[in-house]
């Protein structure tokens, strides 16, 4: 951006931008290995990331703007992370399984109602390898991921993101990320969020504790 001076001398004066984007977000679904290498690796490669636990499904919220869902629940509740992540039409999806396993999932996904054209947004098998360690498997299907950002085969639409609210842990004080957090507790039409699952566990065995301290939730 180059902006004329008013200096009687002349000249100009040039302004470098460089925009700022929102990092995308990577939801990996599971609790085990291959859900935790997935968000450790996403973060260093440049993501938000967070795992999402079947406890989670029901009240599954997704922030507008550029989101990636990689199943990782390894056989344990496939069909219901990916009917919580196929809800949400902007998010692509991906699972990790075996071709027999992706076709049963697939099969159960529609005699639960699920239409052909929302389960063909599931990309399967996530990492394209067979045997391996759920760390490697883990690694190939986030490199699939970034590799789809890199051919623009995302496109993420324009919205208008909200800034980021961050709320207080009623327990300990401190600061927390809504949208990275997944320890919460909905009491009544309030949601009070929590560092971790220690914070959340001392809530719920004493919250007339805590709510008495006048501790304002989201």
């Amino acid at each position: 951006l180059s902006i004329s001076t008013t200096c009687p001398s002349g000249g100009s004066l040039d302004i470098f931008i460089e925009p700022r984007l929102p990092k995308p977000l990577l939801l990996a679904f599971g609790d085990g290995p291959a859900a935790a290498t997935l968000v450790r690796l996403a973060e260093l490669t440049g993501f938000r990331a967070r795992a999402v636990g079947q406890a989670e499904l029901a009240t599954l919220e997704v922030p507008p703007g550029e989101t990636y869902a990689v199943v990782a629940t390894m056989g344990h509740f496939d069909e219901d992370a990916l009917e919580a992540a196929l809800a949400h039409q902007d998010v692509q999806v991906s699972l990790i399984a075996s071709t027999r396993r992706a076709a049963a999932v697939r099969d159960e996904l529609l005699r639960r109602g699920l239409d052909e054209r929302s389960i063909a947004r599931v990309r399967t098998p996530a990492g394209k390898t067979r045997g391996g360690t759920q760390e490697e498997i883990a690694l190939l299907a986030l490199a699939e991921v970034v590799a789809s950002r890199s051919r623009g085969a995302a496109k993420p639409v324009a919205v208008e993101v909200a800034p980021v609210t961050f709320v207080t842990d009623p327990v300990c004080g401190m600061t927390v990320d809504p949208l990275t957090s997944s320890h919460k507790l909905v009491r009544g039409d309030r949601t009070y969020w929590f560092c971790s699952a220690g914070c959340k566990a001392e809530f719920e065995s004493h919250p007339e504790r805590y709510l008495a301290a006048g501790v304002v939730p989201s």
